[in-house]
């Protein structure tokens, strides 16, 4: 199908760029269900962190859902279980939830790299490079309506600008390569660093149910 569209279309002058721009939404692996991507997950050596890692950490939550929140990388804790966002930031991302009207069994939570960094540093920019088919392909699968980006890392990652979370707050954002919108939230865990910011998580909080109304069914 892709050769004969590549070979005769342009010749009749239309337009196909729609279809590249499609393609690069699909399944590079071909894999089409998270269970089988999981695994693949599992078994993965793209970078030096499958070498201090005790368990891969997939994603956690409703695989139908509307909404997708994305975080940086698992901690301690998520590293131990295998389950993202279970730490102390994960309680409060829970408590956020809840008070716009959502729980942590109605969205879809991951992270932009699927195993944890050494001393929870920062992940890199080739690890986070060699995860993002995989962050790629869940979001192709659940097909949210919204994402969520969680703290200045998840931010850089789709929207590949290196601002301050001030520039990329209470805005909304259109990630094309997805065609869905995506609004930055501050990470739990700086909220867990600095309690005196805790009036803009409202802000933002109020801001995230605005955005999800005309979105989310």
């Amino acid at each position: 199908m892709k050769s004969m569209i590549d070979k005769y279309f342009p010749e009749m002058e239309i337009d196909v760029s729609w279809y590249s721009k499609k393609r690069t939404i699909g399944y590079s692996s071909g894999h089409t269900d998270l269970n089988s991507l999981d695994q693949l997950v599992k078994d993965c050596q793209k970078c030096d962190l499958y070498k201090t890692r005790k368990n891969t950490v997939f994603g956690d939550g409703d695989k139908n859902s509307d909404v997708m929140f994305i975080g940086e990388a698992p901690g301690r804790e998520e590293d131990e279980a295998g389950k993202p966002f279970i730490g102390r930031a994960g309680k409060l991302l829970n408590e956020f939830l809840k008070s716009i009207g959502l729980n942590r069994e109605s969205v879809y939570i991951v992270n932009t790299v699927k195993c944890r960094p050494p001393e929870n540093r920062d992940p890199e920019i080739s690890e986070i490079n060699a995860c993002s088919d995989y962050l790629d392909q869940q979001i192709s699968i659940i097909e949210p309506k919204v994402l969520v980006l969680l703290g200045k890392i998840a931010a850089n990652r789709f929207l590949n600008e290196d601002k301050p979370m001030s520039d990329l707050r209470l805005k909304k954002f259109f990630v094309e390569k997805y065609d869905i919108p995506a609004i930055v939230f501050y990470h739990p865990a700086y909220i867990l660093r600095s309690p005196s910011q805790k009036k803009r998580v409202w802000d933002d909080l109020q801001f995230l149910h605005g955005i999800l109304s005309p979105h989310v069914s």
